[in-house]
């Protein structure tokens, strides 16, 4: 390896964002949560029935639709809901649960940043409601 690819490889990668960086404990204490809350196969796969039906649904839907009983789909969901993967809306007597989209376009990037790679700040693409 010559002396430019070598100093090529130890450079820091420099994206759009600009350099990468590694975290601070705040950013890395959300991206954890992140990731634990999409730790379960169970919750992974309510995010992506959520994400394909693109509309709010209720639990009784996505109980039928899971083959996962109320109570587990139910506490799978207030999970996705703590880290704003999933938002709730009451309607009556019943929730509605809905993908968040601004908060799923994030998780690319959190990835992207614990691995070392330029990602956009967490604070710069707040995870709120879509």
């Amino acid at each position: 390896m010559n002396a430019d690819a070598a100093r090529a490889q130890s450079q820091p990668e420099v994206g759009p964002n600009g350099p990468a960086k590694t975290l601070d404990a705040d950013t890395a204490a959300t991206y954890a949560s992140w990731f634990k809350a999409l730790a379960d196969p169970t919750r992974v796969r309510l995010v992506n029935l959520l994400a394909v039906e693109r509309r709010p649904m209720s639990v009784g839907e996505i109980v039928e639709r899971s083959e996962v009983g109320q109570s587990t789909v139910s506490h799978h969901l207030k999970l996705l809901a703590e880290v704003r993967f999933v938002l709730a809306e009451k309607r009556g007597t019943s929730t509605y649960y809905r993908v968040n989209e601004n908060c799923l376009s994030c998780f690319p990037s959190a990835a992207d940043a614990v691995m070392g790679h330029p990602a956009p700040d967490p604070a710069a693409v707040p995870c709120e409601e879509s």
